[in-house]
């Protein structure tokens, strides 16, 4: 990497899944309105029309005078040519297509197994990993081989079992995982602290909280404000709000697919004296399924929804429309997207110091009472080249029996999907809280077997024998 001026100039980019119409466009923005970075974005897809696209959308911004950061936007033909040379490989693909995931989150339904995202968690999240697992097998593979020193940061899901494997397959390597639903609830407690407290313009960062669990599964067991000490004030404004929940003043966001009134979260802090940190939509497949997801009218009255994915398919023809206009000449919207990603690159590059949470393996016991190879959600400090995780200290013994389970499946999962053994998918469905007590295990078998050939098309030969 070339320095100057306190910019790097030089970094070279690869993005696996680069043709994307969501992440990738939110990708460039921030890339675009930041000035202490410049170089080259290398995107590769199987898609490579849909790549393609993006070259001209990438490098249409540099004309735009409000960009401050310079890149060049290529195509590659391959994982060779994307990764050979690269700082920093970021992995954001979808495993499989809509339709595939239609069978893993609306099959399960026939037995009364309801799922609210089914991505990371349940029969859905499950089943998603066996295709999952084979293509970052394929692409920790190639880190190893064209780009080992490279910075990896995966975005897909299911996280935890994406960052396992990419440490399973290579352990020097440096990846970690990124998601941002612990900044969500850091606004919902700004905005309650704003309310309750009578201050304005509280900003999210400023919300200093300890961050423990596994990735859509994790909690708070401190948070403050400038000397605040935001539980008691959380505790107030549940014991008033309970039934209600909060809620949003933006009346799209309240009648979408992603609605949520945090009353899952509010409940889980009455239980277990722990702030819930992810959208109630993703908290409610980690837990038993009678409580949450029982069946579409337990859903509404917890105040969240089931996003469905005939509702992903309509989002993805208007995201394909979207990028064929941009294509045509249509101007992207630039505005921060308040994303990390980018900041972290900074840090890793040495330009900043940056605190931030992160999923990686538990090697330093940052969560006491898990294993060292359990794939954890804590705070890190992201600097030159390098992530220190924190300590996190030790889950509660309530909160800790909710996470094992998933813990446990992340272990099976992954033998399953490598040993293509359906036996251990049927284990892991059985181990599963969503799924437990709610059907015969004769049941449960054939749904993995239905849920499984409807996967086939992406599942290695092994599973055909």
């Amino acid at each position: 990497m070339k320095y100057q001026n306190n910019k790097v100039t030089d970094l070279k980019i690869s993005y696996i899944g680069g043709g994307s119409r969501g992440w990738a466009w939110t990708f460039m923005t921030d890339l675009a309105l930041e000035p202490a970075l410049s170089g080259t974005i290398c995107l590769y897809d199987l898609d490579e029309n849909a790549a393609k696209n993006n070259e001209i959308i990438g490098n249409c911004l540099q004309n735009r005078k409000e960009v401050c950061g310079k890149w060049n936007y290529t195509v590659a033909a391959d994982l060779k040519e994307t990764m050979t040379g690269a700082d920093f490989i970021i992995i954001s693909i979808l495993p499989g297509t809509f339709d595939e995931m239609e069978s893993d989150v609306h099959l399960p339904e026939r037995l009364g197994i309801y799922q609210s995202v089914g991505d990371t968690a349940g029969p859905g999240g499950i089943v998603r990993a066996l295709r999952t697992i084979p293509m970052f097998t394929q692409i920790a593979t190639a880190i190893k081989e064209y780009a080992p020193k490279a910075w990896v940061i995966n975005y897909t899901n299911p996280m935890s079992l994406c960052v396992k494997t990419l440490y399973h397959v290579f352990p020097e390597i440096k990846a970690f995982g990124c998601c941002h639903e612990v900044f969500g609830t850091q606004k919902l407690l700004k905005r309650i602290t704003e309310e309750s407290l009578g201050i304005k313009d509280i900003k999210r960062e400023e919300v200093y909280v300890n961050v423990l669990g596994i990735n859509h599964f994790t909690w708070f067991d401190r948070a403050s404000y400038k000397g605040n000490d935001i539980f008691p004030v959380y505790r107030n404004y549940i014991e008033s709000h309970f039934e209600q929940g909060y809620q949003e003043k933006d009346n799209n966001w309240a009648n979408s697919m992603f609605t949520c009134r945090h009353r899952v979260k509010f409940d889980l802090f009455r239980k277990h004296g722990l702030i819930a940190a992810a959208g109630d939509r993703h908290l409610a497949e980690f837990m038993p399924g009678e409580k949450y997801l029982k069946n579409p009218e337990t859903v509404k009255k917890w105040g969240f929804a089931l996003t469905t994915v005939a509702w992903r398919k309509e989002d993805l023809q208007n995201r394909l429309a979207k990028s064929q206009r941009l294509v045509n000449g249509e101007e992207m919207e630039l505005k921060p997207s308040g994303e990390e990603g980018i900041l972290l690159i900074k840090a890793l590059c040495g330009l900043e110091r940056v605190i931030s949470n992160v999923n990686i393996p538990n090697r330093n016991k940052q969560i006491t009472n898990l294993n060292s190879g359990d794939i954890v959600e804590t705070n890190a400090v992201f600097e030159r080249d390098s992530i220190q995780p924190i300590i996190a200290g030790t889950l509660p013994e309530s909160v800790l029996n909710l996470i094992k389970p998933h813990v446990e499946n992340h272990e099976t999962v992954l033998k399953a999907a490598l040993t293509c053994d359906k036996e251990l998918v049927v284990k892991a469905f059985l181990n599963d809280p969503l799924v437990k007590g709610r059907a015969s295990e004769n049941e449960v078998e054939k749904l993995a077997d239905d849920m499984i050939h409807n996967t086939m098309k992406y599942l290695p030969e092994g599973w055909k024998k």
